[in-house]
């Protein structure tokens, strides 16, 4: 699920480590950060990465995922901070205060508030404080970013570098900060310490080892194999948000940036068995940030999203939610839509529930393989660049029919065969004229299966 609403403004040479940082030798971490000590601060070196408009641009999807460097420093609220910022010429790190909630009935809390830095020193204050994030648009510039003051540690879990002991020894030692973070190379997972304290005799390298073993599922799906510049996986993290406020009937949902998820989703959050055998909420909710635009219609935008969801259970050796007997019936949901499909009248957006709606995007990769998302996420990247439209929520009946027909002729091709019959005359999509001229101008033999006839 995600909110309706107008997204927020993304933001858009190389030097010596050592000498940036005024220290010895230093190691860089992964996407972005390493850590020196020095007089009057610590010291963060970072390495820029392209901003999330630029990746989201690449990759054809509908939502900016997160471009955020975390620096396991707070800033109490109204707290003076001094940041020196030393690199070469060209753009330089921003430096954002705050968490994502969304929700919030004050327009202040809904995001970060962010503080542009120039090279040298700069002081800033926020009247609401936070955690401390940087983002640094480019490709290999290096900068190194010293908190002078005003900031203290928050406590924290980093895959590879914390043990557990020195995690708890931390939540025992830093109460006064309201926040915790877990990170690793790929994940940013920013808890209250109220909620990270539920939960805190977890195994927390276990944890976000999973985390990042749902984000590899995520880019196997979506064909980010790494084969070519355009097929490499997202710089930079993804960021998954403790929340104080959701909708009513909302269990968690995706935005530009982030997923944000409630206290009442710590029980899958924050627990190994909870996030493997029940967490299909944040599975979805990641996959919002995978969308592709090309093919996302209005009606199918809580569909496609299951794509990926799907792919985390079968990673993680889950039965599929498809095959899920529905309470009334008895049937899963491949056997209760099979007996509408091609009869008179039926229509895909409203005559089959929502999990019917995802079983013919299942069956395309019965039929065609399991590399049939892949291959159609490679192609739909190699020809859709740098018209992918901003997820605003308001969606266009043109639009909507270009979308439906993008699918369709996609669909075709990555299969080789005409599927005209599986879209239009089998499950009803939306597909207007000009899109069934398209797929017959495709010129594709029929495919030897009916791929409608398949389920799990």
């Amino acid at each position: 699920m995600r909110p309706a609403h107008t997204p927020a403004s993304a933001f858009s040479r190389r030097t010596a480590l050592a000498a940036l940082a005024g220290a010895g030798a230093v190691t860089l971490l992964g996407a972005g950060t390493a850590s020196a000590r020095e007089p009057g601060g610590a010291t963060q070196l970072i390495e820029a990465f392209p901003d999330a408009e630029t990746e989201r641009l690449r990759l054809d999807r509908s939502l900016r995922a997160s471009e955020f460097i975390p620096t396991g420093r707070y800033a109490a609220p109204g707290a003076e901070v001094t940041v020196r910022v030393r690199s070469g010429h060209g753009p330089l790190p921003v430096l954002h205060i705050g968490t994502f909630d969304d929700y919030n009935e004050n327009a202040a809390l809904k995001a970060p508030r962010v503080f542009p830095l120039r090279a040298g020193r700069n002081t800033v204050s926020d009247v609401y404080g936070g955690p401390l994030y940087l983002s640094f648009a480019g490709h290999g510039r290096r900068a190194a970013v010293t908190f002078v003051s005003g900031t203290v540690r928050m406590a924290g879990f980093e895959l590879g570098r914390t043990t557990e002991a020195d995690f708890q020894r931390q939540l025992d030692t830093l109460t006064d900060v309201p926040w915790v973070e877990l990170t690793t190379e790929h994940t940013i997972l920013t808890l209250t310490r109220a909620g990270a304290l539920i939960y805190r005799d977890e195994d927390h390298a276990a944890l976000l080892r999973l985390f990042d073993t749902v984000i590899d599922s995520h880019n196997r799906i979506s064909g980010l194999d790494g084969s070519t510049p355009l097929n490499r996986p997202k710089a930079g993290r993804y960021h998954f948000n403790e929340v104080s406020v959701v909708p009513k009937g909302v269990g968690a949902y995706a935005w530009h940036g982030f997923n944000g998820f409630p206290r009442a989703y710590m029980d899958r959050l924050c627990t190994v068995n909870g996030l493997r055998t029940r967490g299909w909420g944040l599975y979805h909710e990641l996959g919002h940030l995978n969308q592709q635009a090309a093919y996302q219609a209005g009606g199918l935008t809580e569909v496609t999203v299951n794509i990926y969801s799907l792919a985390a259970q079968r990673t993680l050796g889950q039965p599929s939610n498809l095959l899920t007997k529905n309470a009334s019936t008895g049937l899963d949901w491949f056997q209760s839509s099979a007996p509408k499909l091609g009869a008179p009248g039926i229509a895909y957006e409203t005559s089959f529930g929502p999990y019917e709606q995802l079983v013919p995007l299942r069956q395309l990769e019965l039929a065609f393989g399991e590399d049939f998302w892949p291959k159609l996420h490679q192609l739909v990247r190699t020809e859709h660049q740098h018209d992918a439209p901003v997820e605003d929520y308001h969606h266009d009946p043109a639009v909507d029919a270009g979308q439906y027909r993008a699918l369709s002729t996609y669909a075709s091709r990555v299969a080789g065969y005409d599927l005209t019959d599986f879209f239009v005359k089998k499950w009803a999509f939306p597909i207007d004229a000009q899109g069934v001229a398209e797929m017959a101008a495709l010129r594709l033999p029929q495919p030897p299966v009916d791929p409608s006839s398949l389920s799990d």
